[in-house]
């Protein structure tokens, strides 16, 4: 994996960094393989995995057809407005 640095803008590099390696799926990995993990558990994670990927490729598939309705859409954040302040009473 390569990152180019610009303009010594390291700070840019580190997350251009971060990103790529967050995709590769680096990081859960490295996670992984803090401890040991038996060949069985390893098969059996898998194997649940490719199942979840295969479900979910399926679910995606038929939203696409039509079979299953969409999933509804996310309202985009919004602030509250700032409550007003409240001034002491002069003693």
């Amino acid at each position: 994996m390569q990152i180019l640095v610009r303009d010594n803008n390291v700070e840019q590099a580190l997350r251009v960094l971060k990103k790529k390696m967050q995709r590769e799926g680096v990081f859960r990995e490295m996670k992984q393989r803090r401890s040991y993990e038996k060949p069985s558990e390893r098969k059996a994670r898998e194997k649940s995995e490719a199942i979840r990927r295969a479900r979910k490729l399926a679910r995606k598939q038929a939203i696409r057809e039509g079979l299953l309705p969409a999933p509804p859409k996310k309202k985009p954040f919004e602030r509250k407005p700032a409550l007003p302040e409240i001034k002491a009473r002069p003693e």
